[in-house]
């Protein structure tokens, strides 16, 4: 692009600009905050066709009547608002993959002083959190991006459309690009076209990152598609575990924390394994095995006590054998009980539930 072409789309821009900020001056004095630029205008990436992106901040639901769309000079507008309560709330807190919008943006208009002060409120609430090392909280919001990429690769097997399956590849490869953006603790600063290179220069990828993420647009079948999307989601989803065991510091139980768990284990799963075990119900058995596993794997990541695998001993031919699965992995959980100096409180009578309830 020539210096000429470059100079009469800037000045094209001034002018839509200076538009919008005399028609909210003309009529929406108190209804609009703060309007700013971000996008390729903003990076000065930007090409003949570029779009202008304003990030207009409303105060009022009749802040939403400035919103306009319109076609000028073969390139399309989309003048739309921006709500405090939700896609800046969510920026702020790095959920959205849109942070550069907050943290980059160029103000050109503010109505007063104290939308500036709480604009910038927003921002440093996430340059704070940009600025924290990796951890819990990163991890945990790739974990978001993941289990949706999950979702979506459901939706590869579901239809026999290529477009479909396709498009379902698409929504993965984009959930799992936020995810590495979480798991780095960082923002693309630029646009889509810019994404591999961006991505090139995180710290945390998969090997073969490039190869597996240019194979999910290359394929042509919905075998292929299917494959390579798999692929992709196992490398994101091994390198989310390595960094989950390496940075997420994981609980500790103690003598409060563990208080009432292994009650609730016996009370919600004990005699449910035993009594579908033993009158052989499979269906009612593998039910109560599912339960268990949850109960057991929400301890072992809220609490911190060791993580049992239940499931693999689910025999449907041999249910006393997973019966007897269950109950030895009951008495490992009790030795945690055990090492902290809990004590599980078991009576033979109510008289004596009683007696002890009321002396406490």
């Amino acid at each position: 692009m020539d210096e000429m072409t470059k100079q009469n789309l800037i000045e094209k821009n001034k002018r839509i600009i200076n538009m919008v900020i005399e028609r909210v001056k003309k009529d929406f004095r108190d209804d609009i905050a703060i309007i700013g630029l971000t996008g390729s205008f903003s990076t000065g990436d930007f090409h003949e066709k570029s779009d202008l992106d304003l990030i207009i901040i409303n105060n009022t639901k009749r802040g939403w009547e400035i919103s306009s769309c319109f076609i000028l000079e073969d390139v399309g507008y989309d003048i739309y608002c921006t709500p405090w309560e939700t896609r800046i709330e969510a920026q702020s807190s790095l959920n959205s993959p849109m942070i550069s919008c907050l943290v980059d943006l160029q103000i050109l208009y503010c109505a007063k002083s104290e939308y500036l002060e709480r604009f910038n409120a927003y921002k440093q609430r996430a340059l704070d959190a940009l600025a924290e090392p990796i951890g819990n909280e990163c991890i945990g919001r790739a974990k978001k991006y993941i289990d949706i990429a999950k979702q979506e690769y459901t939706n590869t097997l579901l239809s026999d459309n290529v477009g479909a399956v396709r498009y379902a590849a698409s929504e993965i490869l984009y959930n799992l690009i936020n995810a590495l953006v979480s798991l780095n603790n960082t923002y693309f600063k630029r646009g889509i076209k810019r994404y591999m290179e961006q991505l090139a220069s995180f710290r945390y990828i998969p090997n073969d990152f490039e190869k597996l993420y240019m194979a999910v647009i290359d394929a042509k079948t919905i075998e292929e598609i299917r494959n390579v999307s798999y692929k992709m989601l196992k490398s994101i989803v091994e390198l989310y575990d390595k960094m989950y065991d390496k940075f997420v510091k994981r609980p500790v139980p103690t003598y409060d924390n563990l208080c009432g768990t292994y009650e609730e284990l016996w009370c919600n799963c004990r005699n449910k394994v035993i009594a579908s075990t033993e009158s052989n119900d499979k269906s009612y058995a593998y039910h109560a095995a599912r339960g268990a596993q949850e109960y057991l794997d929400e301890m072992a990541e809220y609490i911190g006590t060791k993580k049992f695998d239940l499931m693999q001993y689910f025999d449907p031919d041999n249910l006393l054998s997973f019966k007897e699965a269950f109950l030895s992995i009951m008495e490992e959980y009790l030795e945690e009980y055990n090492k902290v100096g809990r004590k599980v409180e078991q009576y033979d009578s109510f008289e004596q539930l009683y007696d002890n309830y009321m002396q406490a």
